[in-house]
């Protein structure tokens, strides 16, 4: 009876801390998906009532939020654009998608892919993606970013982030 004792009291320890978990889970009521948004039009995002799709992670600022709405409205959010390219080449609905994200310098929500898009700035999930509504030096496409983002040439790859930051600290493009 001995041996079973810790074993006993660390089972009764971690049941605790999953029911903690839980009820703050459901006191929070985080939004990870909402349905039925026919008017395929971006959602205002509350931070911190939000969660990314793709990793759970918790929506704390607007700054490199994307959202995708698929053709029946409805709609899942993302707090990185590499986290949202990822979770959305796994969809049957990838082509048909309206995808919305916030643009740095207007602070507005445009189309995805109309934005311009740096690649070495400290995102939440590394990939370096910030996206602008208007074209500056440097800036990429959105088919350009979709395409680093799955070939793995994002700022979350050490070798791409070292050559990134080397052109930024150099000043070059």
């Amino acid at each position: 009876m001995k041996s079973l004792k810790p074993i006993l009291i660390i089972i009764t320890i971690i049941s605790i801390i999953i029911i903690v978990f839980l009820i703050l889970a459901q006191k929070q009521n985080m939004v990870t998906l909402i349905k039925g948004n026919i008017s395929h039009q971006p959602i205002d995002i509350i931070p911190y009532h939000y969660q990314d799709s793709q990793c759970g992670m918790v929506i704390d600022n607007l700054k490199y939020v994307s959202e995708v709405i698929s053709p029946d409205g409805r709609t899942w959010f993302f707090h990185d654009h590499g986290n949202m390219i990822k979770w959305i080449e796994e969809r049957d609905f990838k082509d048909k998608a309206i995808i919305w994200v916030h643009a740095i310098d207007t602070n507005r929500w445009i189309d995805a892919k109309k934005a311009y898009y740096t690649r070495d700035e400290d995102t939440p999930m590394k990939y370096g993606f910030g996206a602008y509504e208007s074209k500056k030096d440097g800036t990429i496409s959105f088919s350009k970013m979709r395409l680093l983002t799955l070939r793995g040439e994002t700022m979350v790859n050490p070798i791409i982030r070292k050559e990134l930051l080397k052109k930024r600290e150099n000043g070059s493009n």
